[in-house]
Order: structure tokens, then sequence, then C-alpha cells
């Protein structure tokens, strides 16, 4: 046998009372030391809390000290608004002017009156030439035999210009093997049932490029903004926190405290009357007084066309706060769609009586009330099988070349007596986009159009404005769809490139340099649109921005716009409505860097200070960079780390080039609508 296993030794009462201590006095001494530890820390984090808040109010203190000079320099440099304002008014009134002095008989589109005369008078001609009458009894005789098809032994006539296209079929041989219809050298035409093919019938398709339908709408709702005016501070004055959460609780508050800082003028005005005062001679009191009064008419009336400029600007980035009322389940929402590619009128008309040869003359028997329309499906009574003795009928239409849908069209057609565009009555929509060709099924036939949702573009996905030159700059805006590229070039706009899924798509409007407001309503005919309107907050889910603190930050994007660049971030949608972020860089040259150096800026309106935080950190703070300041302004904010060259670049500015691009960025709002 191997040797004992010895036995193992048995604690006693005693000794486990001792552990028991022992385990106690080092669980207690682990608090302790984790209880100071943690005082420690948190005296410290205190403490540094202190000091931040300490060097937090030291820069408030300093940043109130200097406002008053800053907002003064942002006022002489935002004076290029009311110029641009002043010039764009001059401009209008020479080609008033112009038009004035040219007696061409040709009306004045901004003034009724003269549309009204010049329609009536329109209407009222009689003395016609000889070719136009000529033209108008070619029209009249409808010698459609003339022009019937050699296959069919049907007329078929296409008459197009710039902003028209007729097309017209006339049922000559009534052959009910043809029931369909294609226009030549198109893929546009009808698939009619066997009661038309056979029927003396005529089709006519009229293509308007514009639409003229739509403003018969009956609006049943304000298309003007209906918030309360936000406080509208002009150009230079301070915004203060109080007026920011006031601006923030605007909506739903007719009574608001309005912010009305010290007039500049004011300051002219009284300095004049204690001069006069002063005089005790009367003439030289009199002239003392006109030359001040002159001044001060001038400084008065820039101050307030600043002031009009502000509001109107103001007024492009409001809200409504009411979404206006549809009637009917099928009636279409006109602040959701888009009529783009103009109106398709489809009429079927009775065939007139055609001419006959007889003993060598071509007798044609004139019907003195003119065309007259086929009624397709007939009034019959209740009990006839209308859905099968009068099927719909097969349409086929092209899109047109200038137009761009990023989705199947939505087919609408007109209700006469609601006077609203409606989509019952329309089925078998299928769209090809290779070929740009739409077909369907229609019920009755009448005036018919394509839309596109309003916001398919928002909101965008990012944005960028960067300089390209001298008073030139290019604002990029990208969406799911597409990427849009405008320049921008003293008081022109240009669409410079659109790529839809990546490639290069191209479009009638690119090349083409107009002033801001004809380009934004081109872009929108075309189907590129990402211009909010005041109802688009209810379609699109948005970063809403306090409209005021949204307008200063473009006004002063657009004042540094030709020497820095601006980009999305994503912090702006983490900040409150009060605040919005974004990129900023200096940018002298247009070459491209792989990795450019950025940096996050918050403004509040009042408020512009560099962030510590980067695009890539992880979380948001709202913690100030180190080495840097509080600044009232964006101008003195990028000026502690601009170069000479680009401040110097920023006062070259043209006053038409920064008012464009102010007027660009209000109108696609990128801080709210990204």
């Amino acid at each position: 046998m191997g040797p004992k296993e010895k036995k193992k030794k048995k604690i006693t009462k005693a000794e486990q009372l001792k552990q028991l201590q022992e385990e106690e006095e080092k669980r207690l001494k682990e608090e302790e030391e984790a209880r100071l530890k943690s005082e420690k820390e948190e005296q410290e984090r205190l403490e540094k809390q202190r000091i931040e808040k300490e060097k937090w109010q030291q820069l408030e203190k300093k940043d109130l000290q200097r406002r008053p000079e800053e907002l003064e320099e942002l006022y002489s440099l935002e004076e290029c608004f009311p110029k641009a304002e002043k010039l764009k008014q001059d401009t209008r009134s020479l080609s008033q002017w112009k038009h004035y002095i040219q007696c061409d008989g040709s009306p004045d589109p901004s003034i009724p009156q003269e549309m009204n005369t010049f329609i009536s008078l329109w209407k009222e001609e009689t003395n016609q030439t000889f070719e136009t009458v000529i033209k108008k009894s070619k029209l009249v005789l409808q010698q459609a035999s003339t022009l019937a098809d050699l296959d069919t032994g049907n007329m078929e006539k296409i008459i197009q210009d710039e902003n028209v296209t007729l097309y017209v079929w006339a049922n000559l041989k009534k052959n009910p093997r043809y029931k369909s219809v294609k226009f030549s050298n198109t893929q546009i035409g009808f698939e009619i049932p066997k009661i038309l093919a056979t029927s003396d019938v005529a089709l006519r398709l009229l293509h308007t490029h514009y639409d003229h339908i739509t403003p018969l709408h009956a609006v049943r709702a304000p298309l003007v903004p209906l918030v309360p005016l936000v406080p509208c501070v002009p150009a230079g004055a301070e915004l203060s926190k109080r007026e920011v959460k006031s601006t923030t609780e605007a909506v739903g508050q007719e009574d608001q405290e309005v912010y009305k800082p010290q007039e500049r003028g004011s300051v002219f005005i009284q300095e004049g009357e204690i001069k006069a005062e002063e005089q005790n001679d009367p003439e030289v009191q009199m002239t003392s007084v006109k030359k001040e009064s002159k001044a001060t008419e001038v400084e008065l009336e820039m101050k307030l066309l600043s002031e009009s400029v502000a509001e109107a600007q103001l007024d492009l980035i409001k809200n409504a706060p009411e979404k206006p009322e549809v009637s009917e389940n099928k009636e279409v929402d006109l602040c959701q769609f888009t009529i783009l590619g103009g109106v398709y009128h489809l009429d079927i008309l009775e065939l007139p009586p055609q001419c006959k040869p007889v003993k060598g003359w071509m007798m044609v028997e004139i019907l003195k009330e003119g065309l007259q329309k086929f009624t397709y499906p007939p009034e019959i009574t209740e009990d006839f099988d209308t859905e099968n003795a009068f099927p719909p009928i097969e349409v086929t239409l092209q899109v047109h070349e200038k137009v761009t849908f990023f989705e199947e069209p939505v087919v609408a057609r007109w209700n006469a007596q609601g006077k609203y565009w409606q989509t019952d009555g329309i089925s078998g929509v299928y769209y090809t986009p290779e070929e740009r060709l739409i077909s369907f099924s229609l019920e009755t036939f009448g005036p018919i159009t394509l839309m596109q949702d309003t916001h398919i573009n928002m909101p965008y996905q990012s944005w960028e404005l960067r300089p390209l030159d001298e008073n030139k700059v290019l604002l990029t805006v990208t969406t799911v769809f597409t990427e849009i590229q405008i320049q921008i070039q003293e008081n022109l706009c240009m669409l410079s490139s659109v790529k839809i899924k990546d490639k290069e798509h191209s479009s009638a409007l690119e090349g083409k340099w107009m002033t801001p407001i004809p380009f934004i309503s081109a872009l929108k005919e075309t189907g590129l649109n990402i211009f909010p309107t005041a109802y688009s907050h209810f379609y699109v889910v948005i970063n809403n921005k306090v409209p005021l603190v949204e307008m200063k930050a473009y006004r002063q994007m657009a004042l540094l716009s030709s020497a820095f660049a601006f980009g999305w971030s994503k912090w702006n949608t983490l900040c409150n409505s009060t605040n919005v972020v974004f990129k900023v860089r200096e940018h002298l040259s247009d070459e491209h860097t792989e990795t450019p150096n950025w940096e996050l800026y918050m403004f509040s309106g009042d408020r512009a200070w560099r962030l510590k935080i980067e695009e890539e950190s992880e979380s948001f703070s709202e913690a100030l960079g180190e080495k840097t300041e509080f600044h009232s302004t964006l101008f003195h904010m990028v000026k502690d780390f601009a170069s000479k060259e680009a401040i110097e670049k920023v006062r070259r500015s043209s006053c038409q080039f920064i008012d464009s691009v102010c007027y660009l960025l209000l109108s696609t709002r990128v801080l709210s609508y990204s």
C-alpha cells in the first residue's frame, strides 16, 4: 500500500471569522479608494467645467465688446444687397422705357391693362392679309382626301412649331380592320374601338408645350405666406438670444416683440439739427439743412431699401402653417405635383363633308356651325352596357424631349366643371423611359397632362458651394436621383452639368446663361426641381431652421463665397433649430484635393464659432475649437484664419454676384432641406 494521504486541515471558526473580517476590510478599503477616486474625478470635472465656463464667459464678454465694430463692418459689406436691388430696378426702368419709345404695339406683360387691351384688339381685328385668308380658307375647306395615306386611305397630318404640335387623323375609309393609329415617323398614336373605326370621325391631338390650363384651377388656400412676420432685422443689426427664442415660437403667435435697433440715419439727423441750431445766420442755416437733409435722404433711402430687401429674402424661406385643401379624392394636389411637358388636348371630332368631283368641279358642303365634337361614349340609357360597347381608348404619347422624369409620370385629366386635374378615368399606365413613351387607357377625351412629384429630389443628400474664379462660383446639389451643378457669375446663372445615377445627362438648359428667376423657372419646367415652396415642409421631412437665422447664414455665406467654399455637414441635423452647422475652407485656386482641409462652423445668427469636433467625430458637441474665439459674424470668424489675399478677394466681390448667390441659396434652402 502507498503512503497514507494526509487529511485536510480543518479551518476553525476563529480562522473563518478572521478571513471574513479581512475580506470586509479589503472591500471597505476598495470602496473608499473608489469613492475618493470618484470625488477626485468629479472635482476635476467640475474644475474643468468651471475653467471652460470662465473661458466661455470671457470669450462672450470679448465678443460683446467688439460686436458694435464687427456689425458696423458687416453692415458696410451687406450694403451690396440694396445696391444690387437698385441696379435691378434701374434695369427694369430702362427696359420699360425702351419698350415705351419703340411704340410697336406690343404690350408690357407686367401691366395687366396693356395685356387686356392687346387681347381685345386682337379679337376685334378684321383687316387681314391675303395670305392669311388663303391659309384660313384651306383650313375651312377640309380637303382631307388630298392628304390621304396610300396604305390605309385615311388622312394624317402633323403641324408643329417651337411651342405647339398638332396631330390630325381623319377616318376617311372607315375600315374596321384599321384600329391602330400611329403618326408617321413617331410612336404617337391611338388604339381605337371598332365603333370609332367605322364612324365618320377625326382624332385631333394638340400638344401645347406650355401649361395654360392650370391657371384656371380654383385655388382653395392662399398661396402667400400665412405665418406672422418674423422680426426683420436690418443688415448690421444683431439677433439676441431672446429674439431667437421668440422666432422659434413665431408660428401661431400674432403678438411678437419686434426688435428695433438704433437707426443709422438718426445719427446724421441729430448732428444736422444741432449744427443748424448753432448757426445764427438764416442763409447759412438753410444751406446746412439742405446739405444735411440731402445726405440724410440718400442714407434713409438706402436703409429703407435694405430693410425691404431683407424682408423679401425672409419671405422666400417662410413655411406656410396650413396645408392647402383638396376637395376630391381623385383631385391632384398641385402643391405636391408639378406639370411637365405641357398639355395634350385630345378630341374626337365629327368628320365634316368631304369634297366630291362633279363634272370637273370640286363640290363641298360648308357647315355654318364649323367643326363639331363627337361625344364618346354617347349619353345613353342606364340599362345599356357602355363598358363593353364603348371601351376605353388606348393612347400612346411621347414625353417632351426637354423634360426629365425620374419615376413613372402621373397621368391626369382636366375636370372642366370642377376646374382641377384628376386621375380617375385613366388606367393601364405603362412608361418606357428609354424610348420616352407612355401609354394608357382613357375613358373620355379632353386635356391630358403628365405630372411628377414636386419634391422627388428632396431632401438633398449633400451640397457644396465652391469658388471658381473672380465673381464666379459652382453650386452642387446632390439628391437621391441626380447631381445638379449650377454656375453663378455676376447676375447670371447657368446649368453646368446634370448626372443621373452617376452618368452624364444632357439637358437643353446646359450652357445657357439666365438671370436667377427665369433660370429657376426653367429648371422647374424641365423636371430638375430643387427649389422648395412655402408648402414643401408638408411633403418632405426637413431639418427646419429658424427663418431669420437661415436667412442671415445665406447672406453671409454669399458675402464670402468668392474666396471660401461651404459644404454640407451631418451635424447640422443634430443641432437645434436656432443654429446651423456647415463646413468651411479657404479656396483660392481651382485645384482639386482628395482630402480638403474642412473646418466645422456653427452659426446662430448673432454669433459664429469654430467647433472642436470634426465631420468624422463619434458624437456631436458645441465645444469651441482650440485657439479660437467667438465672433458676431461669419466674416470675422473666418478672418481669424484666412489669408490676406482671400479677404481682399471678398471685399472686391461684385454686388450683383453676391446678390445672385444669396438668391440661389435662399431658393434651394440647403440648410433646411439637406
